[in-house]
């Protein structure tokens, strides 16, 4: 009983017994197409962690565990057992102890908080955490089918057919348009800023691709995918991996003034899997996450200076918005408008208004611009926290960031994993 005492007082805003940080981030290039190159999810996963420990600049030996975020690789690629692959990383891996985590599009924030969560046991004091998925192994339909396995499928799939994520999230959109003032052009300017934050990062899967306002609307080249969701509303089928070297104090105070990242508080809810069981638009559960992250953090939205949240369609982002308190109720569309969540050189792209303050969002260029390779997503999105608050984040770089959260979800809203970051 004295263990879950504990651990309810975090939400009351009580720092971790033992602090977790990350000193070490890698990821492949999302625009690549591995099954062209006649590789495999073992050279995703090898690749990311390869460079995340290089990154750290440790001993491979210190390694104590592994942590393998991932989707739907039995499906996309019929290989499972993907913590085995960790310990081809380096020999001196082989004989730790490994897992893979599945929680559909939160998978890889999942990893991230099983590798904190040994460390704040005392468990182990470095840990390495690798999220990948190789989906560009299948037609776009085959791979929906697949990506369907995130939502009820039986049930659903009888109710929105072929496609059924964006048939999902276009039901969202309808509710919440229903609800609430949103226009196409808002669903718009969430692609436009964030394929413009995109080409800032060499990366990107769509780094080499500029949208505009008026190229978004509905044409020929951009059709409706399920409507109000056109084609430049959805994030991309992604192949990529990103991973992470996370440690305890003790192990980082050994480095002596080592770059690092601390794990400031962190909330995780799970909601009804079909979408008509949830409560659209306002997704309280999910709320509740943000709500356990910020006690725990003992910080509130305003302290917020940057933000990685779950863009797979335009209109989740609006909705994180809200989720995470950035925005009143219904008040995610004019958050957007005003600017604040684009970086400066962003902003003219979509508005002419002056922001009243500055909070970026996506600032790599999300699932929309940057990839959405599933089980990598939620460990890419730390990866950009880390290049932010390490000031490594080049052309797209914050001045001055202390604190950054991370907006990684499940399925249609259904798990949600909020982490705040410090320097």
């Amino acid at each position: 009983m004295i263990v879950f005492r504990n651990w309810f007082t975090f939400y009351e805003g009580s720092e971790m017994a033992e602090p977790v940080h990350i000193i070490g981030a890698g990821r492949t290039d999302f625009k690549r197409n591995f099954k062209k190159e006649g590789k495999t999810l073992r050279h995703v996963i090898l690749e990311a962690a390869q460079t995340a420990i290089a990154d750290s600049g440790i001993d491979p030996a210190a390694i104590q565990s592994g942590v393998v975020g991932n989707f739907a690789s039995g499906l996309f690629t019929r290989q499972l057992h993907l913590g085995s692959f960790l310990t081809e990383v380096d020999p001196r891996l082989r004989g730790i102890p490994t897992l893979h985590t599945e929680a559909a599009c939160a998978s890889g924030a999942t990893a991230v908080l099983v590798a904190a969560q040994q460390i704040m046991a005392g468990l182990h004091d470095v840990v390495l955490i690798v999220g990948a998925e190789q989906q560009k192994t299948m037609s776009p339909a085959e791979g929906s089918d697949v990506l369907g396995a995130a939502g009820d499928y039986e049930p659903e799939k009888k109710i929105y057919g072929e496609f059924m994520f964006p048939k999902l999230f276009a039901r969202i959109a309808q509710i919440y348009m229903d609800t609430f003032a949103l226009t196409d052009r808002q669903l718009s300017q969430v692609a436009v800023k964030n394929y413009a934050h995109a080409r800032k990062n060499r990366f990107a899967q769509m780094r080499d691709t500029e949208l505009t306002v008026e190229t978004c609307a509905v044409s020929e080249q951009n059709a409706l995918v399920a409507p109000p969701l056109k084609k430049t509303d959805c994030s991309q089928i992604t192949d990529g991996g990103a991973a992470l070297v996370m440690c305890s104090d003790r192990f980082l105070k050994s480095l002596g003034g080592h770059p690092s990242i601390r794990l400031l508080g962190f909330g995780q809810t799970t909601d009804y899997l079909p979408l008509d069981k949830k409560d659209v638009p306002d997704f309280p559960f999910a709320r509740k996450a943000a709500d356990q992250a910020y006690a725990m953090a003992g910080l509130g939205p305003d302290d917020i200076q940057a933000a990685e949240v779950h863009d797979c369609f335009s209109i989740s982002e609006i909705v994180a918005y809200e989720i995470l308190r950035f925005a009143p109720p219904g008040g995610g569309p004019g958050l957007l408008d005003s600017g604040a969540t684009a970086l400066p050189f962003a902003r003219s792209l979509f508005t002419t208004r002056q922001a009243p303050f500055s909070r970026p969002v996506n600032t790599g260029g999300g699932l929309m611009g940057d990839g959405h390779p599933v089980g990598a997503t939620g460990v890419r999105q730390v990866t950009e926290a880390y290049a932010q608050l390490t000031g490594a984040a080049g052309p797209r770089q914050i001045p001055g960031i202390e604190r950054h959260l991370t907006f990684n979800m499940g399925g249609s809203m259904t798990t949600a994993i909020v982490m705040i970051w410090g320097k």
